[in-house]
């Protein structure tokens, strides 16, 4: 999205979360961090004279799609949600959805299993509930505190991921069940259709509910949606 807005020689603002260490560089100029809810996303799109918003989140960072909703509502202000469609099962998957990932624990074997857990990292304590389990993790950065599960193993690996790596992985740790969130996009991808070969079940957990808005799922449909308005920043 970045590089074609930079392409396009639109005024545009890349803002990252800042949970990643070492994000990937833009070719757009960029800010870090986050904006003080509602209140301080609707002063900086008032200050910086933003004319048009792509919500280009992760389809689970749902408080930021929620703030960017509202605070566009405010200000009247063009909002386009830039979303990759979900995953779906496809022949030979074992996929159980989950409405979120609290509601997994209590689901889990009794009997100890070899988990890998590939939710990011925020929501691994909710797993301490369930500790007879190994839990495989793999993250983008060192974690800063401790982790309070008893039996893992770190990876730190960046997407995409490709098949052949995912499925050496899965093997490798001898991996019983998969959990993973429904984000969507190719770059992730890879661990189901290991998992499919496998035979491995997957929880999946839903993405949860966000503001009607327009959405778009690719970088042609959304460019066509901003060349239809005069622009003067992103």
């Amino acid at each position: 999205m970045a590089k074609a807005l930079h392409s396009a020689r639109i005024e545009t603002v890349f803002s990252y979360a800042g949970r990643t260490r070492m994000p990937v560089a833009q070719p757009v100029p960029t800010r870090i961090g986050g904006f003080g809810g509602i209140d301080g996303l609707s002063t900086y799109l008032a200050a910086e004279g933003i004319s048009h918003v792509i919500d280009a989140t992760h389809p689970f960072a749902a408080s930021m799609s929620r703030n960017a909703h509202s605070a566009c509502a405010t200000f009247q202000i063009p909002l386009i949600r830039f979303e990759r469609p979900p995953w779906t099962p496809q022949l030979g998957d074992d996929w159980q959805f989950f409405p979120e990932i609290g509601s997994i624990a209590s689901q889990l074997p009794k009997r100890p299993a070899r988990i890998f857990l590939a939710i990011g990292k925020q929501h691994i304590g909710i797993f301490a509930a369930a500790p007879q389990h190994h839990y495989l993790l793999r993250l983008v950065d060192t974690p800063d505190a401790a982790i309070s599960l008893p039996h893992y193993t770190v990876i730190l690996d960046r997407g995409p991921f490709t098949y052949a790596a995912d499925l050496e992985l899965l093997k490798a740790h001898d991996i019983t069940h998969i959990i993973a969130k429904n984000s969507g996009g190719a770059g992730a991808r890879a661990k189901l259709e290991a998992a499919r070969s496998l035979e491995l079940p997957v929880w999946m957990v839903n993405r949860p509910s966000l503001p009607e808005t327009t959405v778009r799922n690719s970088v042609d449909a959304v460019m066509h949606w901003l060349n239809h308005s005069a622009l003067r920043g992103v």
